[in-house]
């Protein structure tokens, strides 16, 4: 049983619960309806809400270490601008990557994996309307994804659904094919028209130990990610003076467990 299943079981001894209560009142009923609406609404939409599965929003807090990501990528115009960001500065990161796009530039690929970093799974084809699939679809969409990244050293199971949404059905997929479905717990907002200088700023007002920030290299449609490679730059440069370390999700997380449902 999924966390997804567990909520709708516990909402349904509940309205049982009002109902033998106090009757079949509207006003009850339609209350907690409007809760279990609610609740769903956040465990869809809301990228660190634990109700729906469990996740991945942080590492650990007591360690002086940080983990940058990137999705939609690989970008051949920006991914390599990145990546020379991270080997002077001897930082590692993860690239949740596109299958399509790994597939279309699978050297690219091979370099992040090659240079210490992880290559992780962000579906086959990034389809925005991924998290209405049905089970047996949304399976077909991130297993395609999974043997991509795969086929290259990246690790399948490490996944980010496509604009950090979930759902019940997604509930079940993971647990069945056993993901590390693994969001954020700071994000960029690179993906509009901001400058680097206030990429970097954001992230930086904000960012604490165990982070995990979320960045594009690349976009599902077409878009440039120059800006996200130039603030790659200058928060790798303040991290360092800050004393926090980029490290790999996988580093991150070693010997704590995944950290989830937070």
């Amino acid at each position: 049983m999924t966390r997804a299943d567990g909520l709708g079981l516990g909402f349904g001894a509940l309205l049982l619960a009002l109902v033998w209560l106090f009757g079949p009142s509207p006003g009850a009923l339609s209350a907690g309806l409007l809760l279990l609406c609610l609740i769903v609404a956040d465990g869809v939409a809301r990228p660190q809400s634990p109700w729906l599965l469990p996740i991945i929003t942080h590492g650990p807090r007591h360690r002086p270490r940080v983990a940058l990501t990137f999705d939609d990528g690989p970008d051949p115009r920006v991914t390599p601008l990145i990546l020379d960001a991270l080997a002077v500065s001897g930082a590692k990161a993860t690239f949740f990557c596109i299958g399509a796009h790994v597939e279309a530039h699978p050297a690219l690929a091979r370099r992040i994996v090659a240079e210490g970093h992880e290559l992780a799974n962000h579906s086959a084809a990034h389809p925005r309307t991924l998290n209405l699939y049905g089970p047996r679809r949304m399976t077909a969409e991130i297993q395609r994804g999974a043997r991509i990244v795969e086929a290259l050293g990246g690790d399948g199971r490490r996944y980010r659904p496509p604009m950090g949404l979930k759902s019940p059905p997604l509930a079940r997929v993971a647990q069945a094919l056993g993901l590390k479905v693994t969001l954020w717990s700071l994000h960029a907002h690179d993906t509009g028209s901001a400058s680097a200088a206030l990429i970097a700023t954001r992230v930086l007002a904000r960012i604490k130990p165990g982070d995990i920030v979320l960045l594009h290299d690349g976009g599902d449609r077409g878009a440039s990610r120059a800006e996200t490679a130039q603030a790659t730059s200058l928060l790798l440069r303040e991290l360092a003076r800050v004393g926090l370390e980029p490290v790999t999700l996988g580093v991150l997380l070693e010997g704590e467990g995944e950290i989830s449902g937070r």
